[in-house]
């Protein structure tokens, strides 16, 4: 497989929700700490059956060229032959695995 037919598919988290994207483009980003995604690959469906959260994604990433996702943020990347389709999974506490990892607490010092 080249380079050129790459195809990358990301997990990751965000706002209590699992992303699973499938991309042409990943690499680390040039903001310290962010993965960079970008040419986005999008399922065309030929059924009439339609997965609503593929659909909001199609949606909040519509006019999006590239993104930046924090590392810690990102479960799981892999290079893929097929093309999948996208989607939103809700997390559960209870019977999830996946624990986000912690980020700092800032608090004002006093003078």
């Amino acid at each position: 497989m080249s380079n050129e037919a790459l195809l990358y598919r990301i997990q990751f988290i965000s706002n209590g929700e699992r992303y699973e994207l499938y991309v042409k483009t990943l690499t680390q980003g040039s903001l310290f700490g962010f993965v960079e995604i970008g040419d986005f690959v999008w399922d065309t469906h030929t059924s009439v059956v339609l997965d609503p959260s593929h659909e909001k994604l199609k949606s909040e990433f519509a006019e999006v060229t590239k993104t930046y996702i924090p590392m810690h943020n990102v479960l799981r990347i892999d290079a893929v032959n097929k093309k999948g389709s996208a989607k939103i999974t809700q997390l559960e506490n209870k019977s999830d695995k996946v624990t986000q990892f912690p980020s700092p607490i800032y608090t004002p010092t006093k003078e």
